[in-house]
């Protein structure tokens, strides 16, 4: 019988430690949190009667940290109801409380001397099957459990989580030369499965697989950046998106670490590394400002300051604070055209200007070290590829960008400019194997390509058979009956190309298939409606193509609704608007923990047209009773602040609170398996015989509750709350979600609420001050308030 994790513990309430325990909580797993006790009072406390033998006080620690949970941006917690599986306590009266756990993680001050104090006490109180492990960003974990039992050291292994570990993909895993592979197993799928998390196998190194290359990149980086004679600004312009890495870049990426918490971690590999010590060597002006306080974000400053609105940045050069500067030239405007990410990093990389030399520096030194200490940090090269990416937000590896630059002529110029390239690269070349992917599935080994390794929840849409496609959208086949719909559209928005190919889909189901997958693959579900499309349309006085556009939309919406198939959305991030209203008339949501839906029209002026409105009113009908039982003034008042204030989910958990999501909808907490798992889902309601729901009457406040919403509106608009133009939007929004001009408790049919939704909306969109929102939106990404 495999070993169930029902419950953990995790020692030391820090920053990480606090964030592990809410990301156990998070998936249900209730956790005891503990630290040390405090060796003196506060002056709060003093004041307040206590001793330090008051449970509150010994205490103190861990509650504080469960305390700051709720305050933290981004927040830990998925919702804060989870803060009722966190229990707090502490070392000296607690441990005995570990003996009933199945996993106790130790998250305590990077020293090993602290570390093996901490496990030789959970030895002796740990069940005899409990998986214990030690999350350090880079200390062996050989050396922590010498000396302890043969029994630990069996079930002890490392568990590096990145922080943020809510939001933060990538967990490595270090087995000792004593753990039992048993334990790694259960771990590993433990964590990718029910954490949700990418897991890859580290060798007990320094620093393990990320922190050991990235720390290198780092210090590289800013060593090019004064060789090159680049500021601070343009060196994050070239190290961000242009390489399809995160927009905190280098600086800011350094600047939310803090340069305190990195100096720990490159003062881990200075005393290991010795080789590595020219690159290694933290610059002067990073001394100085340490020395200073500026240690980034948590400190009001770092590389960059922000004074009033303006972002500064810091000269390295002179130790000043200036303005924020970005470079540009031929070669940088050429690669944000490119067509691909080869293209792109070749127009790069062989430009001849300081950020061509640069990059190529960079990024030659990257590949050298990396090949150079492959073999010693992992097992293969997939897994230094997916520790970057997960770790640091890249979209490619280090393998992959090496590919994609082409290995041969790269290899031929690091060797022209003094390189001592390793000697298997050159094992590999003098084979005729000229990348280290062969191809999706297949990377190199000194023994030739070898298959990676298959996870049948990591569905590969891209080779299901295409069963039509139009610009907008593609319907796949996924096999088992399952249709699955994907958006094709740029950007993610739904344009009417897509809505035809909703109607199409839904068709071709009810005709030839058992169920349907609406769903993506791409950064977000979906962010919307096409606004471009629609503002042009408005600013032609178009009125008669906005009026198509919405009845089409509205008319794709209900097919989902009321197709004879089960429909199942599966959603993830970003689920915007119209992305909203492709969830909300779904039978069924599989969603990914981390969703974040909401009705947002009303930032850019307009209110919900393709049934947001009608169906999120009749979600909180249900939550409310169903009618005939709803108090149906707070079912209008609940929607309308919903919709009004554009509320949109920090989570799936957050998402079945407001309604976007019904309790009984999946949550999968691997973004990996999604589809996999609305898949599964969809074949589960076939199996159960499904039934479209049949068409019904919904009960509206009608005039009793528009006039108290705009009531509430009118009250704003006095303050000085809102402008005169969110007023107008609110009586539009008011109409709809009441049912206009109607007795209390009249029962409408759902296209009489849809046609309320698309006058309301063709009203506002004619408006020179929606269209300005809409103008400013498009180029700002920014609402504006008129």
């Amino acid at each position: 019988m495999q070993l169930q994790i029902k419950k953990a513990a995790v020692l030391g309430s820090g920053v990480m430690g606090s964030g592990i325990a809410a990301l156990l909580a998070n998936v249900g797993i209730p956790v005891r949190l503990l630290d040390i006790v405090p060796g003196a009072l506060t002056e709060a406390e003093a004041a307040s009667g206590f001793t330090l033998s008051d449970k509150i006080v010994r205490n103190r620690l861990a509650t504080a940290a469960v305390h700051q949970l709720t305050k933290q941006k981004p927040a830990p917690l998925t919702t804060i109801k989870n803060l009722s599986l966190i229990e707090v306590g502490n070392f000296e009266d607690d441990l005995h409380q570990l003996a009933d756990c199945d996993w106790i993680i130790e998250v305590v001050v990077e020293n090993i001397d602290v570390k093996r104090s901490v496990l030789a006490k959970i030895d002796q109180v740990r069940k005899s099957s409990c998986i214990v492990s030690s999350n350090t960003s880079g200390i062996s974990v050989n050396a922590m459990v010498k000396g302890c039992s043969e029994s630990l050291r069996k079930h002890f292994l490392g568990t590096h989580f990145f922080n943020p570990p809510r939001y933060l993909q990538l967990v490595e895993i270090i087995p000792t030369d004593d753990t039992d592979d048993y334990f790694v197993r259960v771990l590993k799928q433990f964590i990718e499965e029910v954490l949700g998390k990418g897991v890859v196998l580290a060798k007990d190194t320094p620093n393990f697989i990320a922190n050991r290359i990235g720390t290198y990149g780092i210090m590289l980086t800013i060593q090019e950046m004064q060789r090159w004679g680049l500021t601070v600004g343009e060196v994050d312009s070239l190290t961000g998106p242009l390489l399809n890495r995160p927009k905190s870049a280098t600086f800011r990426t350094l600047d939310v670490v803090g340069l305190d918490t990195f100096s720990l971690v490159l003062a881990n590999l200075t005393g290991s590394l010795p080789l590595e010590k020219a690159i290694l060597t933290v610059p002067t002006f990073m001394q100085e400002l340490t020395e200073k306080g500026h240690i980034g974000s948590k400190a009001g400053a770092g590389f960059y300051k922000k004074v009033g609105k303006d972002i500064l940045e810091i000269d390295w050069k002179t130790g000043q604070y200036g303005p924020k500067t970005n470079y540009k030239s031929t070669a940088v405007s050429q690669a944000k055209q490119a067509k691909d990410y080869a293209n792109k990093l070749q127009t790069l990389v062989e430009a001849d200007d300081p950020a061509g030399h640069f990059l190529w520096s960079v990024l030659s030194g990257l590949f050298h070290y990396a090949a150079t200490c492959a073999s010693e940090i992992a097992d293969d090269i997939v897994s230094i590829d997916a520790a970057m990416k997960w770790g640091f937000g890249w979209e490619y590896g280090i393998f992959e960008t090496w590919d994609a630059i082409g290995l041969v002529d790269s290899v031929a110029r690091m060797e022209a400019e003094g390189y001592e390239v390793p000697t298997w690269i050159k094992g590999m070349l003098g084979s005729g194997q000229y990348r280290f992917y062969q191809d999706d599935e297949h990377y190199f080994t000194p023994a030739g390509y070898m298959p990676k390794a298959v996870n049948e929840k990591e569905l590969d849409i891209t080779i299901l058979p295409v069963i039509k496609e139009n610009s907008g959208g593609r319907l796949r086949d996924m096999g088992d009956g399952i249709a699955f719909l994907e958006f094709c559209s740029p950007n993610d928005a739904i344009g009417i190309d897509f809505m035809e190919m909703i109607v199409a889909a839904i068709t071709e189901v009810e005709a030839n298939y058992e169920g349907l997958v609406i769903g993506n693959t791409s950064k977000n579900f979906c962010v919307g409606a096409n606004l471009a499309l629609m503002l042009m349309a408005a600013q032609d006085d178009d009125l008669y193509e906005i009026n198509q556009m919405v009845k089409k939309f509205q008319q794709a919406t209900t097919a989902i609704k009321y197709c004879s198939k089960p429909v199942v959305s599966a959603p993830y991030q970003m689920t915007l608007g119209g992305g909203a209203e492709l969830c909300l008339p779904a039978i069924y949501c599989q969603a990914a923990s981390e969703t974040y839906i909401g009705l947002v029209e009303v930032g850019v002026g307009l209110i919900p047209a393709g049934g947001g409105c009608k169906e999120l009113y009749v979600r909180n009908l249900q939550i409310y009773g169903g009618a005939g039982v709803a108090d149906l003034q707070k079912v209008a008042q609940k929607t309308f602040e919903t919709i009004a204030l554009a509320k949109v989910s920090t989570s799936a958990a957050e998402a079945s609170e407001t309604g976007f999501l019904r309790a009984g909808d999946g949550v999968s907490m691997n973004v990996a398996h999604l589809l996999y798992e609305a898949k599964q889902a969809t074949c589960h309601l076939v199996t159960k015989g499904y039934r479209a729901p049949v068409k019904s009457k919904i009960p509206v406040s009608g005039e009793v509750g528009y006039a108290a919403l705009t009531m509430g509106a009118q009250v704003l608009l006095t303050a000085g709350h809102i402008s005169e133009h969110d007023f107008l939007i609110a009586k539009k929004l008011a109409w709809v979600v009441s049912g206009g001009n109607l007795p209390y408790g009249t029962e409408v049919d759902e296209q009489y609420l849809l046609d309320l939704e698309r006058e309301a909306f063709n009203e506002l969109i004619v408006t020179p001050k929606t269209q300005a929102r809409m103008q400013h939106m498009l180029v700002t990404k920014k609402p504006l308030r008129n």
